[in-house]
């Protein structure tokens, strides 16, 4: 099919609905022809011969969430179910390729649709009955929002840049991702876990709060850029900062701090940083010579308060990486499709639900009171009498169940296979777009 092109080069949907008119030979033209064309098509008998008992319903994006959490026996079960699934696909022959020419979206119609119908079905986010027309109907955009729900995608139902490249990873490496997937879980479960635990899963950039083998709370995360990475750790909670200081360490004053404040030397009293000697003694920033790294030597502390790159609250854990969770100023980047903006730390959205849960049996510790001392910017510490255990893990596909695969951007490519680090964010475009990593909630790490 011959697509006319605006100005600036994109197909645009009259045009194509036009276009889409002529191939089948109804010799009609203007907007409202091609309405009748579509309309016609919407009504052919090759639309498809599904029956009515297909809904849009049983696509629905709402049935790929769960309450189990990824570490569990029967997430592993189902990985399993899932792999022979995968295992089938790939000898059929895998799933087509979907041409990514343009957008696709509900009331598009095109060839392009009846191939992602086809890889639709073949995935389980499509029935089979429903696999045949041209026409991006509302089965399609219940399927394809089932799809994006399934790789952490925005829910939108339109078939844009990144869904192209989810929908268009061979088939026979995602085997392998579930593969290699299971194999961690598997280690991972080789030992008991415990009744309540936190777990950071760093690719999906997501965060599960674990009770009884049911997942309590989930929290969207932001963690480390692809040259700063979060690191893969066990440990325990044991202590929670509310309105913390934020402490630099060398590398972010070597990096970042100093070629600031060469630019801007007003930089630190606006951000609310003083910085302190090896005797705790503060010294003027007019004492050091800028020009060098001298810097390096001093402790520089950012005082608590909501422009702090801690905001209210910090989660710590002993590890040899000196990174901790905590909350961020810099709300906006939760929505983002790729959380991987920090130095290696996790930001939590909603963090203080999960500080709630974590000093749930510390006595006088109740929300109210978390609230009040935050609000009043207080500088406070809880302890907790029974920590509790945290772990940060790499896992890029799982399954809730045998229908239901969960994938996501391998963006540390430890998968082997370069099509599965599909968001990658350089250092380079991070250098570009950030020149004031605090002004935008950097943890520092």
């Amino acid at each position: 099919m011959t697509n006319t092109t605006n100005a600036s080069g994109r197909t645009t949907r009259r045009s194509f609905l036009a276009g889409t008119t002529a191939a089948l030979g109804l010799g009609m033209t203007g907007a409202g022809l091609a309405q009748t064309a579509l309309d016609g098509l919407l009504k052919a008998p090759s639309r498809g011969n599904w029956d009515d008992q297909f809904d849009t319903r049983g696509s629905s994006a709402r049935q790929v969430s769960s309450l189990s959490p990824v570490f569990s026996q029967q997430t592993l079960s189902s990985m399993q179910a899932a792999m022979q699934r995968h295992s089938e696909i790939v000898y059929q022959g895998g799933w087509p390729q979907v041409p990514a020419r343009y957008v696709l979206k509900l009331g598009e119609v095109s060839p392009d649709v009846e191939i992602l119908r086809q890889r639709l079905a073949i995935s389980g986010d499509l029935s089979a009955q429903a696999a045949r027309s041209p026409a991006f109907d509302t089965y399609v955009d219940a399927a394809v929002k089932r799809f994006q729900a399934r790789h952490g995608l925005p829910v939108d139902g339109v078939v844009g840049e990144h869904a192209y490249k989810a929908l268009n990873v061979p088939a026979n490496l995602r085997l392998g991702q579930l593969q290699t997937n299971a194999a961690r879980l598997q280690n991972q479960l080789s030992e008991a876990l415990p009744s309540r635990y936190v777990m950071v899963n760093i690719p999906a950039a997501s965060i599960e709060a674990v009770e009884n083998g049911q997942v309590v709370q989930r929290h969207t995360a932001v963690v480390g850029k692809v040259d700063r990475q979060t690191p893969i750790l066990n440990s325990n909670i044991q202590n929670l900062n509310l309105n913390p200081y934020w402490h630099a360490p060398a590398s972010i004053v070597r990096k970042d701090i100093i070629p600031l404040v060469r630019q801007d030397p007003a930089y630190l009293q606006r951000s609310g940083i003083h910085i302190f000697d090896g005797n705790g003694q503060e010294i003027p920033q007019q004492s050091i010579d800028w020009n060098s790294d001298e810097a390096v030597k001093y402790l520089f502390r950012q005082d608590p308060g909501p422009n702090s790159a801690m905001a209210s609250v910090k989660i710590n854990f002993p590890n040899p990486h000196a990174v901790y969770m905590h909350d961020t100023p810099q709300q906006s980047l939760f929505s983002e499709l790729m959380r991987f903006e920090s130095s290696g730390c996790v930001r939590v959205q909603n963090v203080r639900d999960l500080i709630v849960w974590l000093a749930r049996d510390e006595p006088g510790w109740d929300r109210q009171a978390i609230e009040r001392v935050i609000s009043a910017r207080t500088r406070r510490d809880i302890d907790l009498t029974n920590s509790v255990p945290v772990y940060f893990t790499y896992v890029t596909a799982w399954a809730s169940d045998p229908t239901v695969v969960q994938f996501r951007d391998d963006i540390y490519h430890r998968d082997g296979a370069q099509e599965l680090a599909m968001g990658e964010l350089t250092a380079t475009a991070y250098a570009a777009g950030q020149q004031n990593p605090y002004a935008q909630g950097d943890d520092g790490f």
